[in-house]
């Protein structure tokens, strides 16, 4: 069976990184069919061999530069779903984080959400906490966190509008909340989104949120729902995310990725992107820069 080893970096992949990188497939006892540019930041090298071998002497051939090394499989590569978690994945911050910092309770519920996200903590449960924090909080503050706290991610709307040109559904699915996904799905262009939904009266926080709390069941369970409506399984879906609360989708989507990602999750996902952009995870899906 053939497999691809891509390569993707922060900056400009160089040729002797390649070259480096078609050593180590050689040594590990692999056959090397072709080597293709993919874009600036990535290449990918098809091969012939042993797959487990490959990226432990791949990686330790680059050593410590910023590139993502990882092997995906030949057949199916292209995806019809992307989905993708929002908080630490398509933005850089837990929205949730942010919001607690009006509320002055920033450090309590920033300890509960890393515990949470590192699988330490049920996250339903996390979840509700956490934003039981919250309560008495003006929604002033939900419009303040979008506007001076969330930024895009590198690459985010890059992959989105390219998954999309090539026909894919795409979807935003968080266990956050719709208030900001609906804006962030707008401003990247996402198709779908979901999340959870604060409850408010008065324009005041109520410290709820409404049942039931979508959560990691619920992320699988969107995946499975979404590719049944185009008519294609869960293996013709990337999926992306940081978090325990990501990890039922990674491992069931066909191309499973953790970005930045907690240590367990990214332990079990098919591609981790500790270095380069979310376009990254196009070049892992073969589809190359436009214009190459």
């Amino acid at each position: 069976m053939t497999h691809v080893l891509v390569l993707t970096s922060a900056g400009p992949l160089g040729a002797g990184e390649i070259k480096l990188a078609q050593v180590a497939l050689a040594a590990a006892a692999t056959k090397a069919q072709a080597t293709r540019r993919l874009a600036d930041k990535a290449a990918e090298i098809s091969f012939v061999g042993d797959v487990d071998a490959v990226l432990p002497a791949v990686r330790t051939a680059l050593g410590s530069a910023p590139i993502d090394a990882n092997v995906v499989p030949a057949e199916n590569r292209q995806k019809r779903l992307l989905i993708s978690d929002m908080d630490s994945t398509i933005i850089p911050v837990e929205c949730i984080d942010e919001i607690a910092d009006f509320a002055g309770v920033k450090d309590r519920v920033s300890a509960i959400t890393e515990r949470a996200m590192q699988g330490e903590l049920d996250f339903d449960g996390a979840l509700r906490e956490r934003v039981g924090l919250l309560k008495g909080l003006s929604v002033e503050a939900l419009e303040r966190t979008y506007v001076e706290r969330i930024s895009l991610n590198p690459g985010a709307g890059q992959l989105v509008a390219e998954m999309k040109q090539a026909g894919a559904l795409t979807s935003l699915v968080s266990g956050g909340f719709t208030y900001f996904t609906e804006r962030v799905a707008a401003a990247v262009g996402f198709d779908r989104h979901q999340a959870n939904t604060l409850l408010i009266e008065s324009d005041v926080l109520t410290g709820g949120v409404a049942e039931p709390i979508l959560g990691r069941e619920a992320k699988l369970i969107a995946l499975q729902d979404l590719t049944a409506e185009i008519d294609a399984t869960p293996n013709d879906a990337v999926a992306v995310g940081d978090g325990a609360n990501d990890l039922a989708m990674i491992e069931a989507a066909g191309l499973g990725i953790a970005y930045r990602a907690k240590p367990a999750v990214a332990a079990k996902a098919d591609a981790r992107l500790d270095h380069s952009d979310l376009s990254a995870i196009l070049r892992l899906q073969g589809i190359a820069e436009l214009g190459r």
